[in-house]
């Protein structure tokens, strides 16, 4: 009975919302040549609006006609139906919402733009987080923005977007502890950035001025504690930070020389390595292991895995006992390995913990070979044949994949940190049969909530 009377009393307002009789309240929404009369139920003030004949008075140029007409309905009605309206006019109805103080109404059209209007949103997601970053409601909104960003670094960073960017924006992405880009990367784009608020400063370090360099660092001092600076290697080190060493303090240039000069520092500064932080490999090699690891035909996105870098060759080491002390006791984990003087990366992922001296037999497991990191379409995979000895933990070996056999599992890292490659458990992808490699890392595979 109470359903049905409340049901009556919304149809009596949409009668007088459609009707438009006995109304006291005016607003001209738009422009002056598009201009409608409408109902509309809020807080008076004199401040907001006029008394002309006994009628209040509200201007609102700045909200479209249409726009005003929803959220009237929406206020009398309480019915919204956004289903025949693009992007834009979506858009411009959440700032309108933001500006009348509608909290509740702002929130359902910011889930309807991210889970019906994702087109719009990816046209232009660096636009759309400068303007949620101006509004405070719009923290749904902004919060996804983000993210997007963050799993697709290069809809900012591969070209010019990123120095368009407000300091409070690039201060957010570099807080961020999920943003997929090598460090390097975020370091050239942070240069860039920075001259771009400095045009004249000249393009060549070594050339500036006293003055110049002052004014580069005085712009970049805010960000240079958000770089992660022992996930950038040595020899781009070299090459990128050194000549801008002049931005740096004292106290960070003794740090980074130390990291790389003495193998027992591990981190600088207080923050830790991206989640995503990874030499050479990026989002769809990710993407295409959760596919893998789900046993999907194509590659499935978001991401449905969280990858933990917790090992890294030439930061942590090379040999077994290192591979032991970092990834044993870890779950899953996933092993990345670029062969030496090629494009070429192999790898493994177990579903176990690597602890022991023992074997499983298990069919979850796989390796892979990519004969071109840089082109995600040269990746292999090497399913389990033969589940017996599919995984094998060795104290005195690093990562074991396959029975051994003919010299060799079909994947594996001795004491030393040769790796070779016979095939035995797994399907054949003509991983090279003993190889040396500039890099390897190790990821913890944590599903996502």
């Amino acid at each position: 009975m109470e359903s049905k009377l409340y049901l009556e009393v919304l149809k009596n307002l949409e009668h007088l919302f459609e009707t438009k009789e006995n109304y006291d309240v005016i607003i001209y929404a738009g422009e002056e040549q598009n201009q409608k009369s409408n109902y509309f139920r809020t807080a008076f003030s004199n401040n907001w609006a006029e008394i002309e004949n006994g009628k209040y008075i509200f201007k609102k140029s700045n909200i479209l006609p249409h726009t005003f007409e929803t959220i009237l309905r929406y206020l009398y009605c309480g019915q919204i139906d956004l289903s025949s309206n693009n992007g834009s006019d979506v858009f411009s109805l959440l700032i309108a919402t933001d500006e009348l103080g509608l909290q509740t109404l702002s929130e359902h059209v910011q889930e309807y733009l991210i889970n019906n209007q994702k087109i719009f949103l990816n046209d232009d997601p660096v636009g759309i987080l400068e303007i949620t970053s101006q509004h405070e409601s719009f923290v749904t909104l902004k919060n996804d923005c983000l993210e997007k960003i963050c799993q697709h670094p290069d809809i900012l960073f591969s070209g010019d977007n990123v120095l368009k960017l407000s300091t409070e924006l690039l201060e957010l992405l570099l807080q961020r502890d999920d943003l997929m880009i090598n460090e390097i990367e975020l370091w050239n784009s942070l240069i860039r950035w920075t001259h771009a608020q400095n045009p004249t400063v000249n393009r060549d370090p070594f050339e500036w001025t006293n003055e110049e360099c002052a004014l580069m660092g005085r712009t970049i001092s805010r960000f240079i504690p958000l770089i992660r600076f022992h996930d950038i290697g040595s020899k781009e080190f070299f090459d990128r930070i050194i000549p801008y060493e002049d931005l740096l303090s004292k106290k960070l240039r003794h740090e980074i020389l130390q990291y790389h000069l003495f193998s027992h520092t591990k981190q600088i500064g207080s923050l830790p390595s991206r989640k995503f932080n990874t030499k050479f490999i990026n989002r769809k090699h990710f993407a295409l292991f959760s596919s893998w690891i789900d046993k999907k035909v194509v590659t499935i996105e978001p991401i449905s895995y969280k990858f933990n870098l917790i090992l890294r060759g030439s930061r942590d080491g090379f040999n077994a006992s290192t591979f032991h002390a970092k990834c044993d006791n870890e779950g899953a984990t996933i092993i990345v390995a670029k062969i030496k003087n090629t494009n070429q990366i192999v790898g493994g992922y177990n579903p176990l913990d690597w602890v022991g001296n023992k074997s499983y037999n298990i069919t979850d497991s796989f390796i892979f070979l990519f004969d071109d990191y840089k082109n995600i379409d040269t990746g292999k995979l090497g399913k389990v044949t033969n589940s017996k000895y599919s995984i094998q933990c060795n104290s005195s070996w690093g990562p074991l994949f396959g029975y051994f056999s003919n010299g060799s599992n079909d994947l594996s890292m001795d004491e030393e940190g040769k790796w070779s490659s016979v095939p035995n458990s797994y399907f054949n992808i003509n991983i090279p049969r003993n190889f040396e490699i500039d890099e390897y890392e190790v990821f913890q595979v944590v599903k996502n909530n």
